[in-house]
């Protein structure tokens, strides 16, 4: 009896054994597979469990999270929704996360291994953190300055600080209330489906995610091009370029909105955004020098994060002359986001270079202690200093006395570029009107802001929409609201 009993004893030992064996491999080697099986419902369920961290603006949240009572159960919500759509993107239990929801999701969802109180902390627990915080740079009477002036119409806003690269502002409109696709149902499938066949395209960010052609704002990038290659060595001295201007081996003639733009200098064809000029100098740098210029200011850079990922702005490398001359204007194959323009703007005003563009500014554990801080990082030097010096006379002259004068502001010196772009087949589609600036206030020694605004707005005649007219009173109202806080940071 006792030989059978041990006999009994053994093979329960080696059965215990083997389901120790088969656990272990299931937690540590299939663990991750599990995980990821779609039919996996538990991921979903934790995941949902605790609340979100949240997204902050000038030290308040801008997003929140309410108990659905739901087996997914905690859903998010946005108390200015359309306000900041653009920025902080949607985060959907059924459609996923965008933008800043989906960029820094990890640490929203208490998922980054960063907010764990020690080192594998979460490994050795198979559990997460309370949701952090995601601190943007955004300055939330700048954006809504920037909301305000679109007033619904078709368009976008960019505005970031030269010295460093934080994004100010972020508008795109019409905009969307991410909150009605959170959650699950046929009230969250009918708003998709809603928002994604709408003609106005609320959901597109247009300030981060849609190209335009550039129009004349693109002249500022031929000017740097020109004056850092010598091409142009005196910007009040005759240009040489004929006007009517011939498009090299064609037979087309180019037009100017502007008169006497004949033999301008380069000084007052940026007054007057003179065509002809502009095209004739691109034509003279050549393709070559031509490309590797736009590329110093971002143009065809597919790598750009701020952390969103932003559409790349196209300069075509191959081009007939007369495609040259055209797309050193801003037209042909030139396209370009508010964001990049804003770039340029920011480039003259920070004596050449570019900061990297960034949106946010830090992360935290939900106690409040920092995690992860961006830094200024230098982006590209788009430009020779002295080049910048002089397109900032250039654009205070054009705000001043020329195209742009709807962008002043008193007490501030203002830089300024207007732009009414072509698009459509043989150009019949309503001009896009583009307005690029800088600011900086008399008792400040660098400038405050650098902006870019695009109004594509489909129920005004071609006369009625010019970038001075449309899209500089935008930019004023931002510039405004930026010297403003820079005068309180200052007391």
């Amino acid at each position: 009896m006792i030989r059978y009993a041990r006999r009994a004893a053994a093979l329960c030992l080696v059965l215990l054994a083997a389901l120790l064996v088969n656990a272990a491999r299931v937690m540590v080697f299939e663990a991750e597979s599990l995980d990821a099986n779609p039919a996996n419902r538990r991921i979903a369920i934790n995941r949902y469990a605790e609340p979100r961290g949240e997204i902050v603006v000038d030290g308040k949240p801008v997003t929140s999270s309410r108990d659905s009572g739901q087996q997914l159960r905690w859903e998010r919500t946005y108390p200015q929704g359309p306000l900041y759509a653009p920025v902080t993107g949607y985060s959907s239990q059924t459609y996923g996360t965008t933008l800043v929801e989906h960029a820094e999701d990890a640490v929203l969802a208490g998922t980054d291994p960063m907010l764990a109180p020690l080192p594998l902390w979460n490994d050795l627990t198979r559990g997460r953190q309370p949701g952090g915080d995601v601190v943007t740079t955004i300055r939330s009477s700048m954006q809504e300055a920037a909301y305000r002036g679109l007033d619904g119409k078709r368009g976008a806003v960019a505005a970031v600080e030269p010295s460093s690269g934080r994004i100010l502002a972020l508008v795109s409109s019409p905009s969307y209330d991410p909150g009605v696709l959170s959650g699950t149902g046929r009230e969250v499938d009918d708003a998709w489906r809603r928002l994604n066949t709408s003609p106005n395209q609320p959901m597109l960010n247009r300030a981060l995610r849609q190209t335009y052609p550039p129009g004349s704002t693109f002249k500022i990038v031929t000017a740097a091009a020109a004056l850092d290659a010598g091409v142009v060595r005196d910007v009040d001295a005759a240009t040489d370029t004929p006007d009517p201007f011939v498009l090299p081996g064609t037979r087309q003639v180019l037009p100017n909105e502007a008169t006497g733009c004949a033999d301008a200098s380069l000084a007052a064809a940026i007054q007057w955004s003179c065509n002809t000029v502009m095209a004739g100098l691109g034509v003279k740098v050549g393709l070559a020098g031509m490309v590797d210029a736009v590329e110093k200011f971002g143009f065809n850079d597919t790598g750009l994060r701020v952390p969103s990922w932003v559409a790349k702005s196209n300069f075509d490398r191959e081009m007939s002359p007369d495609q040259l001359a055209l797309s050193s204007i801003g037209q042909f194959d030139t396209t370009a986001t508010p964001l990049q323009m804003a770039m340029v703007a920011s480039a003259v005003a920070n004596n050449g270079e570019i900061a990297r563009p960034y949106l946010v500014d830090r992360t935290t554990t939900s106690g409040g202690t920092t995690v992860d801080r961006t830094g200024r990082r230098s982006y590209r030097q788009a430009m020779n200093p002295s080049t910048a010096i002089q397109l900032q006379r250039l654009m205070v002259k054009a705000v001043e006395e020329g195209t742009g004068t709807n962008a002043a502001i008193p007490g501030a010196r203002v830089g300024g570029k207007t732009g009414t772009a072509q698009h459509g087949f043989g150009n019949t589609g309503t001009p896009y009107a583009w307005f690029i600036a800088w600011a900086q206030a008399e008792d400040s020694a660098r400038p405050a802001v650098a902006v870019a605004v695009v109004v594509e707005d489909a129920e005004a005649s071609r006369t009625d929409i010019s970038g001075g007219g449309s899209a500089a009173p935008v930019a004023k109202a931002v510039m405004e609201e930026a010297l403003r806080l820079e005068a309180e940071a200052r007391r």
